[in-house]
């Protein structure tokens, strides 16, 4: 990892645990608050700003930017299940059902499934920055992009499908292991038949 990087994960463990202390503090304050839903979308949607921002502070053009967002976001999911552990006990398991994001409809998946996706991010998106910083140029058709973006939308697809049924059921739906196995293939497959790597430039 080179300094951007490190600052950069750095920045996202510090976010993680201030998302892990609101979360908290919310659920305390559940009873005599009317607007959480509305209130977690918000924080929801001001997390990925603050994301964001780091990664176009850190990347010098556009492909370096979404690699250090990868890299944040990857980070910061991991880091927010590691603190909420630490701070309260929870998840008791990796297989236990959460309530990962509310925009648009709620994403509902044992925290398993976002681990390994944000796993991936991190693993790739240190990958593809070392090969920028050593001069490689990796370049995705799009035809790759298309394929790529497809296992992605399978991916958010087994968090969102069943979502009323998890919601509104004490017991949540059995998730859909294998539309998320299927997505997270697709996706790697397209990464690892996409990659083009040229000699570094002298």
């Amino acid at each position: 990892m080179n300094r951007r990087s490190i600052w950069v994960a750095l920045y996202a463990i510090a976010m993680a645990f201030v998302e892990a202390a609101v979360v908290v503090y919310l659920r305390a304050l559940a009873p005599t608050l009317g607007q959480i839903p509305a209130i977690e979308q918000g924080r929801e949607a001001a997390t990925i700003v603050m994301l964001l921002a780091v990664a176009v502070l850190a990347g010098g053009d556009s492909w370096g930017r979404f690699l250090f967002f990868c890299l944040a976001f990857g980070i910061w999911d991991l880091f927010y299940y590691a603190w909420l552990r630490v701070l309260t006990g929870w998840p008791p398991s990796l297989l236990t059902s959460d309530v990962l994001f509310l925009i648009p409809v709620p994403w509902v998946a044992p925290v398993l499934a976002p681990v390994i996706v944000s796993l991936g991010l991190v693993a790739v998106s240190l990958w593809l920055l070392k090969l920028r910083e050593r001069g490689v140029i990796v370049r995705f058709s799009p035809r790759v992009w298309a394929i790529a973006l497809g296992g992605g939308a399978l991916v958010l697809l087994s968090f969102m499908l069943d979502y009323r049924r998890a919601l509104q059921s004490p017991d949540p739906p059995a998730f859909h292991w294998i539309l998320f196995g299927t997505g997270v293939s697709v996706a790697v497959a397209a990464l690892v038949t996409g990659v083009r790597r040229r000699p570094p430039r002298g």
